[in-house]
């Protein structure tokens, strides 16, 4: 009876660790598909910046900071690419992001730049690019957290470093994309007040011929 029960054990023992690393297997091959996609629309963004550089600098030749700026984050982006470290590669994309944000922004003051179909169309693509990007970093993010509880919960913990798994980084935002708006209300005027111009008073003022200002409103009828 007893080596019934010894057997039994070592067989549901056996089914745990059969099922959990399979679990584990799966989780792992999710988040490396997911990375997968991640690179791929780096890949295409890397690509289309120099196109981008050879079109603009025609036109804006003298913001060449701005386009050796871009030009820098780049190469610094595809060689953080090839270390295959999440944290190292999200830092110089970011940093890319924001170069190209300050090229965007310089080409708004010069609108014959804006009217070349080839820079236009450089952009939608870079635009619908960054789109796609942020939605495969979400994914690939979601099934790092998965994946890591996996890896940090009782009791696959106790076996997942032997078995030889090991946790994933987390694709970082852009610091400038997860910035949050700040609306201070503490000094907004109220119901028929408003700021003088020029910001000369910092205190809201009444129309003039505002009802209850020194006699300035219209007085009531007789």
């Amino acid at each position: 009876m007893g080596t019934w029960i010894v057997v039994g054990i070592v067989v549901l023992v056996v089914l745990w660790l059969v099922f959990t690393y399979n679990g584990l297997i799966s989780a792992r091959n999710r988040t490396q598909e997911a990375w997968s996609e991640i690179e791929v629309e780096l890949k295409r963004r890397h690509d289309l910046i120099p196109n981008l550089v050879n079109t603009v600098q025609g036109y804006i030749g003298h913001e060449r900071g701005t386009l050796e700026a871009v030009t820098n984050a780049r190469a610094n982006a595809v060689a953080a690419g090839a270390t295959g470290d999440p944290q190292k590669i999200g830092q110089a994309e970011n940093v890319l992001s924001q170069s190209l944000r300050s090229l965007f922004a310089v080409s708004e003051n010069y609108p014959d730049l804006k009217a070349i179909s080839a820079f236009t169309n450089l952009q939608e693509n870079l635009t619908a690019t960054e789109d796609k990007l942020e939605f495969s970093r979400r994914f690939y993010n979601g099934n790092v957290r998965d994946y890591n509880i996996k890896l940090q919960t009782l009791p696959t913990s106790l076996i997942a470093g032997v078995l030889g798994f090991k946790p994933f980084g987390f694709f970082q935002a852009d610091e400038g994309d997860r910035a949050v708006p700040q609306v201070n209300f503490q000094n907004m005027p109220g119901p028929g007040q408003f700021y003088p111009p020029g910001g000369g008073s910092s205190m809201p003022q009444v129309p003039p011929g505002a009802p209850g200002e020194g006699g300035g409103g219209t007085p009531p009828p007789g």
